[in-house]
């Protein structure tokens, strides 16, 4: 296997992170992690330390990206050749990390954990911004991307270094447009998601709509007119 990072953002996740470095550790034990604490005003930090996990510690809240970016810029520093974007609440399971690794080393530069390879996406308002930024994406890329917003990703070792090294490119939905565009295979391997146990999600109703609103906005009137990185 090549030499695999997950990367686990985890902002507030005292109560989530021990099941998923438990996961992690059961079922995709040769793999190395590093949690990215966010900033978290909870006990996360203590936990992580309880049970000596490796981590990173920020000392404030970035969000999202900041976390992700800076997991990246660690998988470049050590020369990882597979970094993978895991949700620090439980929602992904590790038992799919092997079938990751493969669909990058089968030549992929960026492997989607979908919901919907096999699966059917369901028509219910929850899907519907997911079922819009597909949309949009086979629009602008005549790609189609079954589960754009899925944070479960692997990334090959030239995509590691695209996020590690440029701040306008998050890895969102938005951003798989550029990676297109820039000659990227991207591909989609079913897995099974789980239901976030204990706190709550960043969004909300209206920071959800705000967040797709945004998207859209991107991926149809910024991404494809951004300079194709050489």
């Amino acid at each position: 296997m090549l030499k695999t990072l997950i990367i686990i953002p985890a902002y507030n996740e005292e109560l989530n992170i021990q099941k998923t470095i438990d996961d992690i550790k059961e079922n995709a034990p040769e793999v190395d992690y590093v949690v990215v604490n966010d900033g978290s005003k909870d006990n996360t930090l203590d936990v992580l330390n309880k049970y000596n996990y490796h981590y990173i510690n920020g000392f404030q809240n970035q969000g999202l990206f900041g976390a992700v970016q800076t997991g990246f810029r660690w998988a470049l520093l050590n020369n990882y050749d597979i970094a993978i974007q895991f949700d620090g609440d439980g929602q992904h399971s590790a038992s799919y990390i092997k079938l990751l690794v493969k669909a990058i080393e089968d030549g992929n530069d960026i492997a989607i954990g979908s919901r919907f390879v096999t699966e059917k996406k369901p028509f219910s308002a929850r899907m519907l911004g997911s079922r819009l930024l597909s949309f949009a994406i086979k629009l602008t890329t005549g790609k189609t991307i079954k589960d754009p917003t899925s944070g479960f990703r692997a990334y090959n070792k030239e995509c590691i270094r695209f996020y590690a090294e440029d701040s306008n490119n998050p890895p969102e939905p938005d951003t798989l447009v550029y990676m297109l565009k820039n000659g990227k295979k991207i591909s989609e391997v079913q897995v099974e998601m789980s239901e976030r146990e204990f706190g709550e999600s960043y969004l909300n109703p209206i920071s959800s709509m705000k967040y797709m609103c945004r998207m859209l906005v991107s991926i149809l009137l910024i991404q494809p007119f951004r300079k194709v990185k050489k």
